[in-house]
């Protein structure tokens, strides 16, 4: 091994070495990190723009994109997310008094059933009601009593996150006046050949701006929706209930599995027209806007199968909690991609 070789090998090591010694600094503030460098993605574009309308002041462009990503997106965030905790609570604390039971609502839909269907019931292993009330209330309190225990970890952690959203605001600002030389610093640190580093890095922004758009936009606006029309009929905790449908929105018919019941009760117990109301407003609005608003949100931009999607999504949020919404999807895409220049390059070495 001649010198030049074993220069550049310590060379390689010597940057491993720091390289892993920075992410392991960082990492306590690696969500701060991450969605500075999401929200910086995102409104690159309207910087751009300002920055014409700015005369190519880089500051002052920078700090009004900055103000309206706090008035657009942080600032309704922080507050439907306290109005979300305070609701929990209430709801933790009535089905604690009794005042809620839900038990009694399931054996009032049981009550209501012909007995053939009660007999089927009993054939299938749902003989015991008295244990799916039990299993039903104890579901919702536990629920309830999750959404009061992060509350009060929010309190005792509330000067760490004012840290990590104060770190999120200053590196949101710095990437928006800088991002175009960072990203052309690590295109040229890349050793790939400029087509492919083009090609990644295009994927990569495509699907990030693709994911939070479409995906955030269909989750907030069925959300929205049901958590509207729960609160128009009447049902406790509206808000509670519309940031579930929210949740579970990237799933199949996941908002119907919060307002499907509630219709079925409403029409098990008399109440056709709140049933009646909400099935078709559940079908006709909420069911269909996964439907027309995701394409149109999304379109094809992504190049992936709904079920790779689906799948990228679950697992990026069970590895990595909320930040995972956005890193499965991400990392599902870049590993097609790789896939697909892998496979040009076969192609292209054969002829």
């Amino acid at each position: 091994m001649n010198s030049s070789e074993l220069q550049k090998k310590t060379f390689l090591l010597l940057l491993t070495i720091v390289s892993i010694a920075f992410g392991w600094i960082v990492w306590p503030f690696f969500g701060a990190v991450f969605w500075g460098a999401v929200l910086a993605i995102l409104f690159t574009p309207l910087y751009r723009r300002l920055l014409v309308a700015t005369g190519g002041r880089q500051n002052l462009t920078a700090l009004a994109t900055l103000i309206l990503c706090l008035v657009i997106v942080i600032l309704p965030l922080i507050f439907i997310t306290a109005s979300l905790v305070q609701e929990g609570i209430n709801l933790y604390q009535k089905l604690q008094s009794g005042e809620l039971h839900f038990g009694t609502y399931f054996q009032q839909i049981i009550n209501a059933l012909p007995r053939w269907l009660v007999d089927l019931m009993d054939r299938f292993g749902f003989a015991n009601i008295s244990a799916l009330q039990d299993k039903i209330s104890t579901g919702v309190m536990e629920g309830s009593k999750f959404i009061a225990t992060q509350a009060l970890t929010i309190g005792q952690n509330t000067f760490d996150f004012i840290i990590s959203f104060g770190i999120m605001l200053y590196l949101l600002f710095f990437l928006l006046r800088e991002g175009s030389d960072l990203s052309g610093r690590i295109k040229q640190a890349i050793p790939l050949s400029m087509e492919h580093k083009r090609h990644l890095l295009s994927k990569f922004i495509t699907v990030i701006r693709a994911t939070v758009k479409g995906n955030l936009a269909v989750a907030a606006m069925q959300g929205g929706l049901g958590g509207l029309i729960f609160w128009i009929l009447g049902i406790q905790g509206p808000l509670l209930w519309g940031v579930l449908m929210a949740f579970l929105s990237l799933l199949p018919m996941g908002a119907a599995i919060v307002w499907a019941p509630v219709a079925i009760y409403f029409l098990f117990t008399g109440q056709i027209w709140s049933g009646v109301i909400l099935l078709a407003f559940g079908v006709f609005v909420i069911g269909l806007i996964d439907n027309i608003v995701r394409p149109v949100l999304v379109g094809k931009d992504t190049q992936m199968p709904d079920y790779v999607v689906l799948i990228s999504t679950l697992g990026g949020m069970a590895l990595f909690g909320l930040n995972g919404f956005i890193i499965g999807p991400v990392v599902a895409a870049m590993f097609i991609a790789v896939w697909d220049l892998f496979s040009l390059s076969k192609e292209a070495d054969k002829e």
